[in-house]
């Protein structure tokens, strides 16, 4: 008895931190910012990116939407530096 016990908690916690796992892989997908579609006020909260860069990279998706997370370097006012601070919380659909 002991052993179907500690068998069926093996079971179960192993389908616990698989459905944790597979809720932060979610939830890490859905926090990043989509740049060719998110509004001034989302990509203002991007680390280095205030109310005038922001209302660039709408101007520059409006006129070429971006391909690749790089091309916001493309944006006047956006260089490596603040790239590297950003890469990780944008995404391009």
């Amino acid at each position: 008895m002991q052993r179907v016990f500690k068998s069926v908690l093996g079971v179960w916690l192993v389908a616990m931190v698989l459905c944790l796992a597979l809720n932060a892989s979610a939830t890490e997908a859905q926090s990043k910012v989509n740049i060719n579609e998110a509004p001034v006020e989302l990509l203002q909260a991007l680390p280095g990116v205030g109310p005038a860069l922001a209302q660039r990279i709408v101007e520059y998706r409006e006129q070429t939407p971006f391909e690749a997370p790089e091309d916001i370097m493309k944006v006047s006012g956006i260089g490596e530096a603040t790239f590297e601070k950003m890469k990780e919380l944008i995404v391009v659909e």
